[in-house]
C-alpha cells in the first residue's frame, strides 16, 4: 500500500475516531457495567436475585405504567404528527408556514426534562396563566344556568396525574413524528397519483391501495421511535409529578440513588429490562426504515 493511500485512510479514520470514543465511553462501557451489575450482589458475587426482582408485582406495575404512557403518546402523537406532516408536505399551506412548523418541530422534539415540566406548570398548573385565563370563561350548567368561573381542575383535569403527564409527553412526541414521517411523505411520487387517477381511482382508493401500503413501514417505524422516546423519558415525569407516578425510569433512579432500598444492583437489573425493550424498538425501527427506503427508491 502506498504512502498516499495510508495517509488517506488515516485521515478518514481519524475524523470518526471521536465518534467511536464517545460511543465507547458513554454507551458501550456503561452498558457492560449495567449488564454485569445486574448479576451481582452488593459484595460483587454472582446472583440471579436482582433479575428475579423483575417478577415483583410492584416492578411489573411500574413497567405497565411506562408501557401504557408510551403506547398512548406514540399513538396520539403519531396520528397528530402524521396529519401535520401531511399538511406541510402534500397540503397547500404557504411555504413560510411549512418552514415555521418544521423549525418548531425541530425545537420541540428536543425540548424536554425540567424545562418542559416547568413550562406546563406555568401554563396549566393550579396557578398557570392559561388556568387563570379559563377561569374568566363562563359555561352553561344544568338547566342552562350560567356558571362562572370555568376551573379545569374542578372539572376533572389534573396536570400532575397520568393524563397530565401524557399531555406533556405529547408536546415532544408529535413534533418528532413530523420530523420522521415528513421525508417519507415527500418521497411519494407524483407519477403514482397520476397513474391511479388515469385508471379511475379516487383519492380514498389511492391512499388505501397505494400510498398507505408504501408509507406503512415508515409510519410504524416512526411510532416505534416515539414509543422508545417516551419509554426512556425520566426528567419530565420526575419534575412534573415528583415521582408520584411510578414509571420504571423513576423506580430505577430511586434504587440507584438509594431513596428506597439503596441497592444499585437492583436498579441495574431494572435498567437491563429497559435496555431489552429499547433494543427491540431500535431493531424494529431500523428494519422498517430500510424497507421504506427500498420502496421509495423503486
Amino acid at each position: 500500500m502506498s504512502i498516499s493511500k495510508i495517509s488517506n485512510t488515516f485521515k478518514t479514520w481519524i475524523g470518526i475516531l471521536p465518534f467511536f470514543l464517545f460511543v465507547l465511553v458513554f454507551l458501550v462501557i456503561p452498558s457492560l457495567n449495567l449488564f454485569v451489575g445486574a448479576f451481582q450482589d452488593s459484595k460483587g458475587n454472582f446472583t440471579f436475585a436482582n433479575i428475579n426482582l423483575l417478577s415483583d408485582l410492584y416492578v411489573l406495575k411500574s413497567y405497565s405504567v411506562s408501557l401504557q404512557v408510551s403506547l398512548i403518546t406514540s399513538l396520539l402523537g403519531g396520528i397528530f404528527g402524521f396529519f401535520v406532516a401531511y399538511a406541510i408536505t402534500l397540503g397547500k399551506i404557504p411555504r413560510w408556514m411549512r418552514n415555521v412548523l418544521m423549525t418548531f418541530s425541530g425545537l420541540a422534539a428536543n425540548f424536554g426534562g425540567v424545562p418542559l415540566a416547568f413550562a406546563f406548570i406555568a401554563t396549566i398548573g393550579h396557578t398557570g396563566f392559561l388556568t387563570a385565563l379559563l377561569k374568566q370563561v363562563c359555561y352553561s350548567g344544568v338547566g342552562g344556568v350560567q356558571i362562572c368561573p370555568f376551573d379545569i381542575y374542578k372539572n376533572g383535569f389534573n396536570l400532575y396525574s397520568l393524563a397530565g403527564l401524557t399531555l406533556a409527553y405529547l408536546y415532544f412526541q408529535f413534533p418528532l413524528m413530523v420530523l420522521t414521517i415528513a421525508p417519507a411523505l415527500e418521497g411519494l411520487k407524483h407519477e403514482w397519483r397520476e397513474a391511479s387517477e388515469n385508471l379511475g381511482a379516487n383519492t380514498a382508493q389511492y391512499w388505501w391501495h397505494i400510498a398507505l401500503p408504501v408509507l406503512w413501514p415508515s409510519i410504524l417505524g416512526s411510532s416505534i421511535l416515539l414509543f422508545a422516546s417516551a419509554f426512556g423519558a425520566f426528567a419530565t415525569a420526575q419534575a412534573l409529578t415528583g415521582g408520584s407516578i411510578y414509571l420504571v425510569t423513576i423506580l430505577i433512579g430511586q434504587q440507584i440513588r438509594g431513596d428506597v432500598l439503596n441497592n444499585p444492583n437492583e436498579g441495574y437489573a431494572l435498567a437491563l429490562g429497559m435496555v431489552v425493550i429499547m433494543a427491540v424498538c431500535v431493531t424494529g425501527y431500523t428494519i422498517l426504515q430500510r424497507r421504506t427506503a427500498r420502496w421509495l427508491k423503486s
